[in-house]
């Protein structure tokens, strides 16, 4: 099992030439796996991981056996904050942003989320927070349901309802939930996050 931390996150590198888009993730992702000559793997990410392991499977093709994904952008526009933080302009977000909403957030009670912060390059996240407003096209839910190998899409509890939870199979795709969770899953119930994706690799 790899756990890659993506570009300008925790202890990976953060060049700051780099663009830091979904689909330059992706390929990161797609360089890695072939300079470990991987001829087949399976592939998790969550939220914007998410749309990351998509635009990386779309790439890798039959390479990639199953794909789980925990409440992944789909869709153009961002979600709660890469819309916050995609509101400033690169420089400005460097210069305060960051930081103000590192501040924030554990005063919202989010420390995980401020933790992970605190480990992440300031432009990259911004760079990050544009491409999941800016979106792809096609989007990464066209590209999700043009996929032929099993998938499955795991929800947090209290991030129901969502529309999601119907549409999804109706393109194939399999839903799973994962109880006594919202969509930072991986600390609300971790176990739960677990269970899921195992069975999701099945």
């Amino acid at each position: 099992m790899l756990l890659v931390d993506l570009l300008g996150y925790g202890f990976s590198d953060r060049p700051t030439d780099f663009a830091y888009t979904v689909e330059d993730h992706a390929q990161t992702i797609v360089a890695l796996a072939d300079h470990l000559s991987l001829s087949a793997l399976n592939l998790f990410g969550h939220s914007m991981g998410g749309a990351v392991a998509i635009a990386a499977a779309r790439v890798l093709g039959e390479r990639v056996g199953r794909l789980v994904l925990s409440e992944p952008n789909m869709e153009p526009g961002g979600g709660f904050y890469s819309r916050k933080i995609a509101t400033f302009s690169e420089a400005d977000y460097v210069w305060t942003g960051h930081a103000e909403l590192i501040t924030a957030s554990a005063k919202d009670g989010d420390d995980i989320w401020a933790a992970s912060m605190l480990v992440s390059a300031p432009y990259a996240v911004h760079r990050g927070a544009a491409s999941l407003v800016e979106g792809s096209d096609p989007s990464w839910r066209e590209q999700l349901f043009a996929m032929t190998m099993p998938r499955t899409v795991v929800f947090g509890e209290r991030s129901l309802p969502d529309a999601d939870t119907e549409r999804l199979p109706a393109g194939g795709v399999n839903i799973a939930i994962v109880e006594n969770a919202g969509h930072s899953m991986a600390w609300d119930n971790p176990a739960g996050l677990a269970l899921a994706i195992r069975h999701g690799l099945g």
